[in-house]
């Protein structure tokens, strides 16, 4: 039988403040265990939370740029549950009453464009972190002991929740992009998911093709990235649809995607709303935000990427695929268009940090925020190619020396001797020697074989170094070889 995939995205994000949501306490990652504690993040008796209003201005922020509605009246309600990296025993979060709700993201599908709504947008504070000692995985199966770092309790966070409009692990991924390019456009987080400032879970289920009604609804926990965000649900649609197809039913579970196995596991029964126990916490007040405050915010979104997106074609002529994957993170779109400035042209500039840049950061493990050279230098660079004074082999030759050193490109062209000779006279010498040494390939281009002209062309470049200007070297080929 055919089934269609119903999926549905929670997206827990670590706002960007200094301090966490109800204390002073610092938010930053990468602290000594439990240096970053104080008796309200920890959930002593008597400690009385203050809300950060950082917070609220960034969550607000996220929302609107997720064009969503924020509510004239938001409340936060204690989440109950007992685990060993939540202290206070409950979760500070919104139940009912979220901060906004109504949104949507437009996603790109093969040339057509796709509207997935978002149910609501609310802040809580994050739980601790558990490490599990003795285990390859790092899972609780394989440990011998597990250790509690309390540092990530209380910092603030946004849940994102989707609706069930996305159709396959493909689409939820694309869903996944867009909205980390919009969150990151925005500045409210730096979304790294390696830190742990961006987290998914998935709720998948099936349904027979054609049909309205829904299957019972698997939910994939905490998927540290977006590629096992797609695998896991793809692995996900295959397990069901054999389940169904024997006739069996499909367990209501919360499930772990192991990435070493690619498999799922299951953890645990799924909770309902009812097994958390809502209440409103008795020590916040309610939030009824300024309309005219939220308008302000508003106003100040700086371009997202679809609107990006749409200028740099306009204005470059790029294609809406160079667009798309140049302006991806703001931090690249800005390099490219400060490169653009810097005098290169739109494509060769688009063609460079599309190659050479993306090639020398993924080879390091590197973001975009580590570019190490400056928008100047690869205009610079390209400069020189379009002028002759170098040859594009010569360029990539030294781009990473380039990055690596931070020198300026024309003066490592200079100490390495590899400016590009495009004088007539120190050509020929070198084109006769080639014509010489190659008899059998010359009388093939004189019987009519024009490739053979593409190999001795290739041979003044070897003996040259690269450094030879190719059009001169072709022409002057085709002189020679006609006397």
């Amino acid at each position: 039988m055919s089934y269609e995939p119903v999926i549905g995205l929670e997206i827990h994000v670590e706002l960007g403040t200094n301090s966490k949501l109800f204390c002073a306490c610092p938010a930053e990652f990468g602290a000594e265990p439990n240096a970053n504690t104080c008796p309200v993040c920890l959930g002593l008796p008597g400690a009385l939370p203050v809300l950060n209003a950082k917070a609220v201005e960034y969550a607000v922020r996220a929302a609107l740029a997720l064009n969503c509605r924020v509510s004239t009246f938001s409340k936060f309600d204690r989440k109950n549950y007992f685990y060993p990296d939540l202290p206070k025993g409950y979760q500070i979060s919104q139940y009912d009453l979220p901060l906004a709700y109504g949104g949507f993201v437009e996603i790109a599908l093969e040339g057509s464009r796709k509207r997935i709504g978002i149910r609501r947008v609310h802040l809580e504070d994050d739980a601790g972190k558990l490490l599990h000692e003795g285990s390859p995985q790092g899972t609780v199966a394989e440990a011998v002991s597990s250790l509690v770092d309390y540092n990530r309790c209380g910092v603030p966070l946004i849940e994102i929740v989707s609706e069930a409009d996305l159709r396959s692990p493909e689409e939820a991924r694309a869903y996944l992009e867009e909205l980390k390019s919009i969150l990151q456009y925005t500045g409210v987080s730096d979304c790294k998911m390696e830190e742990g400032s961006l987290r998914v879970d998935c709720n998948i289920s099936l349904r027979p093709a054609g049909e309205e009604r829904l299957g019972i609804p698997v939910e994939l926990k905490n998927l540290g990235s977006f590629r096992s965000a797609q695998r896991a649900l793809a692995y996900e649609v295959t397990r069901q649809a054999e389940i169904l197809d024997r006739g069996g039913k499909v367990a209501r579970e919360t499930r772990h995607w192991d990435e070493a196995r690619s498999i799922s596991v299951s953890l645990r029964e799924k909770e309902e709303a009812q097994d958390y126990r809502y209440f409103p916490d008795p020590d916040l007040v309610p939030m009824v935000p300024d309309p005219e405050w939220v308008w302000q915010i508003k106003t100040s979104l700086p371009e997202l990427p679809q609107q990006r997106r749409e200028r740099l074609v306009n204005a470059y002529g790029l294609s809406p695929y160079d667009a798309a994957v140049i302006t991806a993170s703001p931090v690249m779109a800005d390099f490219y268009e400060d490169v653009v400035k810097a005098g290169a042209g739109a494509k060769p500039a688009a063609n460079w940090v599309m190659g050479e840049i993306f090639r020398y950061l993924k080879a390091r493990g590197l973001e975009a925020e580590d570019i190490p050279i400056t928008p100047g230098h690869l205009a610079e660079l390209l400069s020189m190619v379009e002028t002759g004074t170098i040859s594009v082999k010569i360029a990539k030759s030294i781009f990473d020396e380039m990055c690596d050193t931070r020198k300026e490109p024309r003066e490592l062209v200079r100490a390495k001797g590899l400016l590009q000779i495009g004088a007539e006279e120190e050509l020929v010498p070198v084109i006769d020697g080639v014509i010489a040494s190659n008899p059998g390939v010359v009388a093939d281009y004189r019987a009519g074989k024009e490739r053979a002209l593409g190999f001795l062309v290739g041979q003044v470049m070897k003996a040259t170094q690269g450094r030879a200007n190719p059009q001169l070297a072709n022409r002057l080929l085709v002189e020679r070889l006609a006397l």
